[in-house]
């Protein structure tokens, strides 16, 4: 049975199903559709066309589901879909989508969204991914599984955070963040491959040598254009998923990929 506070307010469109808890003062407003299990603490504000998977934590003061902050908005139909077991902690952003955009900003499950981070218009984001307090995305950022972002760091509009990817704190991202490495810097450049990240999500020593194989190549061959080392890597590297992932996210960059310490 849900947990309604006397003094939260709850608009007529709003779906609650079992299990969920809403605190003093929250505001949840519009299209709301919140998940079995999901806590909604004091003071936060869950508003438009907003869908909150199961056995997910708002904190105090997070602001879910807000207008985009984009002067081409139109009051046009928007959404934010967010999955399962996602924790966004206090003071938080996640604006929902733009007509213009595709609709919708969509964030996986398992996120891990501390305080201060800010998630613009139109992002889409997988699952397991942590961002550290205040790292802040422009609108239309992709990121994928299991990547960590560090604090205060920010994420410009289009850029992409490839998987199992570790950016340090204060970073400034311009360009798409391959899959498995690390990143730091204002702007951010690559400072090897994310290997303790690995390890400690199961990769195999055999993943994990022919990963570092096509990182060499691509990343730390002197004078090598990428079209020539993404070929050399499709010849001399084992055809695993991983590596595959990495060459097909670095053909489909259209913002360019950060190469080089």
């Amino acid at each position: 049975m849900s947990k309604i506070h006397s003094t939260a307010i709850l608009s007529d469109q709003v779906t609650i199903a079992d299990d969920v808890t809403v605190g003093a003062y929250a505001i949840i407003e519009g299209e709301v559709t919140l998940g079995n299990g999901t806590i909604i603490d004091h003071h936060a504000t869950v508003k438009g066309k907003t869908t909150l998977g199961s056995s997910c934590h708002i904190y105090p003061y997070a602001l879910v589901g807000t207008d985009p902050q984009d002067l081409k908005h139109q009051e046009g139909q928007s959404e934010l879909i967010i999955g399962d077991q996602t924790v966004v902690r206090e003071y938080a952003t996640i604006s929902r989508g733009t007509e213009h955009g595709g609709g919708i900003t969509r964030i996986g499950s398992h996120n891990f969204i501390m305080a201060y981070s800010h998630i613009a218009h139109d992002c889409q984001f997988g699952n397991h991914i942590i961002l550290s307090n205040g790292a802040t995305f422009g609108g239309h950022s992709e990121v994928e599984d299991h990547a960590i972002i560090g604090g205060l760091s920010a994420v410009h509009q289009f850029c992409r955070i490839g998987a199992y990817s570790f950016i340090g704190g204060a970073s400034g991202v311009s360009q798409d963040i391959p899959p498995y490495v690390l990143a730091n810097g204002n702007h951010t450049r690559l400072y090897g491959l994310n290997s303790e990240g690995l390890k400690r999500h199961g990769f195999s020593k055999e993943t994990i040598k022919a990963i570092t194989q096509a990182f060499r190549i691509i990343f730390r061959t002197t004078g090598l254009p990428l079209a020539k080392a993404i070929e050399r890597v499709e010849n001399e590297v084992e055809n695993i998923p991983e590596v595959s992932h990495m060459l097909n996210f670095i053909k489909q960059s259209k913002r360019g990929v950060c190469r080089r310490k």
